[in-house]
């Protein structure tokens, strides 16, 4: 990745239910990556939002009972509101139905596929899923139901407009045979080749004003709806200004430097094959990398606004405290592009049996001696093995980076604190500590404190260098760790450590543990 300006986003969930800990997932994945790459000295702009015109909330605010426009914006403040509280850097949120760029945005886009010709009218009837907001031939169904959410699917008939898509295909094959375009996992961008390999067929891009019930962005000219992906994907642009002042889509997009986006593996081909080809008609640049993650599961199902098992992300972080026990679940017990199961349980041994005794038992306990034999003022730190081995750690977890791999960074730092507390415990110097406390030979003096000046110190040094580490991770934690050890916060990773002579403060645990 270059050291010029890198564009990050998330995908934009649909409103028509609260959010759940799947998409939390997402946020904290892409959030670490915004905050890894500011450290390396990149200028990133970071990107959230709402998807609020679909089909889907358009029903549920009927269920509800509800104005669309009432539901939709009390759905979009709680998913707006996670990302605060789960610490997530985001510089723009883009809500899609009350964001006037936007429209400028989706009209400015149509009018430019439209100018290539890429756009054109057609009767169309077709199997349609309103929870994907995608037609499927019948081919692509699970027992005739739809693949991805196991529900029948809807017979549609209309007159829309389409979108070239197979006009395309063999240029995106091509980007992604290349790696032009960087598809992250490889078994992920297996599949989108797979996809691409077949026919493609045109798609539809708008909606007609009776099924949409005329919520949505209108089509220029037109009584119809534009389609909500057209829509929803745009909004990547919105944020920088496309269509309207655009000087953060010069640098941004247009200009040089990386623009990543994070999404989830049910929504690939909208993003690896529409989105491309929608930027290719449109003469934009394209994005360089799409990261592909998995599905958080309970019990090995697919967690989902509609499935009944939703679990409240809003609710575990205000049960902890901090934001710092559902991010690191989320990024080391989930493996990036896999799914995997989450349980309050395992979530409750992660926080006691990982963060509490791992680094918040080594950490209150280091600092208490500190405390104790020099006055919370750190000794020299020697140069040792175990300095130097330190040392080595943030080049580890940037390596974890590169290969989309956040659940390995995040367990190498906890494999170097498992190390740290084994050389602790070897160095006991809790027993030189209480041998200062009584009548020790002025010989045998010196040596102790030196024996355990170097042992704090080096303990002092390794956690620093956690405190680093974690920084993309659990910021919430690493800030404070950085304050507890006397550090000043760093502007980027190469920022030296001056641990010689910092006060420390002991007074407040890390990760105190939680009584049930």
């Amino acid at each position: 990745m270059s050291s010029s300006a890198t564009y990050i986003t998330t995908s934009i969930p649909y409103v028509n239910a609260a959010p759940h800990v799947g998409f939390a997932l997402e946020l904290v994945q892409a959030d670490a990556y915004a905050r890894h790459l500011r450290l390396l000295g990149h200028d990133v702009r970071f990107q959230c939002g709402t998807d609020d015109n679909s089909l889907k909330n358009v029903r549920a605010a009927e269920v509800a009972g509800l104005p669309v426009s009432e539901f939709v914006n009390s759905n979009a403040d709680r998913f707006e509101r996670l990302g605060v509280q789960l610490n997530i850097s985001n510089d723009e949120f883009v809500r899609t139905s009350n964001n006037p760029s936007h429209v400028a945005c989706v009209h400015h886009l149509w009018k430019a596929c439209a100018s290539s010709g890429d756009l054109y009218r057609r009767s169309y009837e077709g199997l349609y899923c309103v929870g994907c907001e995608e037609f499927y031939n019948p081919s692509e169904l699970d027992d005739g139901r739809c693949p991805e959410h196991g529900v029948p699917l809807e017979n549609v008939k209309e007159e829309n407009w389409f979108f070239r898509l197979s006009r395309y295909r063999d240029r995106i094959l091509e980007l992604v045979e290349t790696d032009t375009l960087k598809i992250v996992p490889s078994h992920r961008r297996n599949e989108v080749l797979a996809l691409l390999r077949r026919d493609l067929v045109d798609i539809s891009v708008s909606r007609g004003a009776e099924r949409s019930r005329v919520w949505g962005i209108p089509v220029p000219g037109g009584d119809e709806v534009v389609y909500v992906w057209f829509d929803a994907l745009a909004n990547y642009l919105t944020g920088l200004g496309y269509g309207s002042d655009e000087h953060l889509f010069e640098r941004y997009w247009r200009g040089e430097g990386e623009r990543i986006h994070v999404v989830g593996k049910g929504i690939s081909k909208f993003h690896a094959v529409y989105w491309v080809a929608i930027l290719l008609s449109a003469g934009l640049p394209l994005p360089s990398s799409i990261l592909i993650h998995g599905y958080v599961t309970v019990d090995g199902r697919k967690i989902g606004k509609s499935a009944g098992n939703g679990i409240d992300p809003e609710r575990i972080i205000q049960a902890y405290g901090t934001p710092d026990a559902l991010r690191y679940y989320l990024l080391r017990h989930v493996r990036c592009s896999d799914d995997g199961d989450f349980s309050e349980d395992r979530l409750e041994a992660a926080w006691s049996g990982e963060l509490a005794a791992q680094l918040g038992n080594l950490t209150n306990r280091v600092l208490a001696l500190l405390a104790t034999s020099f006055g919370g003022i750190v000794p020299p730190v020697p140069d040792c093995d175990f300095v130097r081995g330190a040392a080595k750690l943030p080049s580890t977890v940037a390596r974890a980076f590169e290969k989309y791999e956040l659940h390995v960074g995040v367990s190498e730092i906890f494999a170097f604190l498992g190390e740290a507390n084994r050389q602790f415990t070897k160095r006991a110097p809790w027993a030189d500590a209480k041998a200062l406390s009584g009548d020790l030979p002025p010989e045998d003096r010196q040596t102790t404190i030196d024996r355990l000046s170097s042992s704090l110190a080096e303990q002092a040094f390794g956690l620093a260098i956690v405190a680093r580490c974690l920084l993309p991770f659990l910021p919430t934690a690493a800030t404070e760790l950085h304050a507890k050890l006397g550090l000043q916060l760093p502007e980027k990773y190469g920022d030296r450590i001056l641990l010689d002579g910092a006060k420390t403060a002991s007074e407040a645990v890390l990760f105190p543990r939680r009584v049930a």
